[in-house]
């Protein structure tokens, strides 16, 4: 095992204690993880959200190994109290990790770093360690794990008995996810293997490590959508370190032959398919204790079968009973939770429209012309206002090199049009900034902006955030390099950032990220300089609905709101000169949509053109004001 080189500290929140979980249950899920992975390289506060909490009221049910701290929300780092929990921050530093989904991917590969023995805790961040990676704001799948599900048990768990007789619809959506295909990397081959096993008549059931494993697949094997035994042996297989063994050692020509699509889909064992990865450590506390809570109110759950048969089989995976022995956890067994109790759960024919995935179709026919006439007709245009000071720049020769973006690995070219870019938004910000104010620049990526602002406005405090892990470690060492010490670096998706600040910026802010920076900014009336892009990605969401303004919507239907934003993304320099102006004014309409929407929340927003033009195919930029 490596020496660790710098001590972390991991910062969880604790408002009460129910049964054998710490809540809230993100709380519980961090511990679990720790006890998984038998990691010991972190020092672990508990942050009381409430009064009155005291040692005694935490120390007992706890991971039986590891060590606990109680600390005030007030005695956190500055920076970690700009964040929701968990967090994790070096001691002493300025790079704090923030939100679940980022906190567990870094025990994870701390955990490996420290032991590369450890090959199975590396697994759970699944082919090409993406499990759980996109932000909860454009993945509905981390959305689900990270915040809907563990809310939807918070909920559940408090709620008086008459409002608890139906089951979450979120708990529903797990259930219907567990039904759906799965597609994982080189599925052809396994999927071949149990077409050969249908057709030789395989049985359903194999052994599986552990004789209680073997007991409850055989009872769970009535179910039509229980995996085959395939599934299971390629599953437990790799848990085990195994090779997973073929159906047979040649596939017979007809199956060779077989076409793709004629072949059978593969059921799924775990949350995310046929290997366990760490959205099953997310989802097993907070399973656990809606089948708990279930159980004790006398309810069963013949309503949840492919729930009831994932919960049996994750205790069956190598550590999982040890990990949830050490949190107090008492897993429950199969004929506990199938049993028929007088009660019985409701189950809603269906999921909520609103927790319902997107589907509407976003392969329009036709051009931009008719949407852009129908706007027209009502008096709307693409308006772009003056630029306040086109002529400003940056001295970059007397710059440090580290400030300039050329540092980064990009052709001369771009790193000219990188610094036109940085010329506009720094024009911007200095005229909006004063001492000691707070500028957050998101979506920093490598810190091509945050760096150069806080080197030219040393009395300002300037925070990066951004998900990419690499992308803020190279803005860091940058930052380190030039000897700033008014910057601080969050990897955290938007909606865990809570603090305070005075301007947010964001350069080239994809798709719906620039409507989250415009809503952070209107949340904490800060000023904002922000240069969309991606227009093409722009789609609804959970939290986002378009067209934005009230002027938009009364005129555009959703639909022809998206034959805009497509059409902004055809601004490339090799496109014919029409189709470009045609994509600029898009552009300019679907930046006007979200000025006006500003408006609506008392701002004063001006959409401008960067200068020069040629700095981006992406060149608008909104200076937004609180009034």
């Amino acid at each position: 095992m490596k020496d660790s080189v710098a001590e972390e500290h991991l910062y969880l929140a604790f408002s009460h204690q129910y049964r054998d979980s710490i809540f809230p249950l993100h709380t519980s899920i961090s511990l679990f993880l720790l006890s998984y992975c038998d990691c010991k390289l972190f020092k672990v506060f508990l942050v009381p959200t409430g009064e009155g909490v005291g040692d005694h009221c935490v120390t007992e049910n706890l991971a039986g190994d590891l060590e606990v701290h109680l600390i005030s929300r007030c005695q956190l780092p500055v920076v970690v109290q700009s964040c929701s929990l968990p967090a994790v921050v070096v001691k002493d530093d300025k790079f704090c990790r923030a939100g679940l989904s980022v906190v567990l991917r870094h025990i994870i590969q701390k955990t490996f770093e420290a032991d590369p023995s450890k090959k199975d805790v590396l697994g759970l961040l699944g082919f090409k360690k993406t499990c759980l990676k996109a932000c909860a704001e454009v993945s509905q799948w981390t959305r689900l794990c990270e915040i809907s599900i563990p809310l939807a048990v918070e909920r559940f768990l408090t709620a008086s008995p008459e409002h608890c007789q139906a089951i979450p619809p979120d708990i529903l959506l797990f259930e219907r996810k567990l039904g759906e295909p799965v597609r994982v990397h080189n599925d052809d081959k396994i999927r071949r293997q149990k077409l050969q096993q249908q057709k030789a008549g395989a049985k359903t059931a194999v052994p599986v490590p552990g004789k209680e494993a073997t007991e409850d697949l055989k009872m769970g094997e009535v179910h039509e959508h229980s995996p085959s035994s395939l599934e299971l042996s390629v599953a437990f297989s790799k848990l085990l370190v195994q090779e997973a063994p073929d159906a047979v050692n040649r596939e017979a020509p007809h199956i060779r032959r077989t076409k793709t699509s004629d072949l059978p889909l593969l059921d799924h064992v775990f949350a995310e398919g046929l290997y366990f990865t760490v959205a099953d450590i997310v989802l097993l506390p907070c399973i656990h204790q809606f089948l708990v809570s279930s159980k004790k109110q006398g309810k069963n759950l013949v309503n949840l079968p492919l729930i009831s048969g994932w919960y049996q089989r994750v205790q069956e995976v190598p550590g999982v009973r040890k990990a949830a022995g050490k949190c107090n956890m008492e897993l429950l067994q199969l004929p506990e939770l199938m049993s028929a109790p007088e009660k019985q759960l409701q189950n809603p024919s269906s999921v909520p429209e609103e927790l319902e995935e997107d589907n509407e179709d976003s392969h329009f026919i036709g051009g931009p012309r008719p949407t852009m006439t129908k706007l027209m007709e009502n008096g709307i245009e693409a308006k772009f206002s003056p630029h306040p000071c086109p002529n400003w720049t940056l001295d970059w020769t007397s710059l440090p090199s580290a400030v300039s973006p050329g540092e980064g690995k990009m052709s001369r070219d771009r790193a000219l049009r990188k610094q036109q870019q940085l010329n506009n938004l720094v024009a911007a910000v200095t005229k909006l900034a004063k001492p000691g104010d707070v500028i957050v620049d998101f979506c920093s990526g490598g810190g091509h902006v945050g760096i150069v602002l806080a080197h030219m406005m040393p009395l300002c405090q300037v925070v990066l955030i951004e998900n990419k892990e690499l992308s803020l470690i190279r803005a860091k060492d940058r930052s380190d390099e030039l000897g700033l010490n008014n910057i601080w670096f969050i990897q955290a998706n938007l909606d865990y950032f809570n603090g305070t600040f005075n301007i947010g910026v964001a350069l080239h802010a994809c798709g719906v990220a620039t409507d989250m920076v415009i809503e952070h900014c209107l949340r904490a009336r800060a000023a904002f300089v922000i240069s969309p892009c991606c227009y093409g990605f722009i789609q609804n969401t959970v939290k986002f609905k378009y067209p934005r303004s009230r002027q938009f919507k009364e005129i555009l239907s959703y639909k022809e709101h998206m034959i805009l934003c497509r059409f902004a993304d055809q601004t490339a320099v090799q496109l014919p000169p029409e189709r470009r102006l045609i994509g600029k004014q898009c552009m300019g309409l679907v930046d006007l949509d979200r000025a006006w929407a500003a408006e609506e929340h008392n701002y004063s927003v001006q959409v401008i053109s960067m200068e020069p033009e040629s700095c981006s195919p992406k060149n608008n930029m909104f200076v937004g004001i609180p009034a």
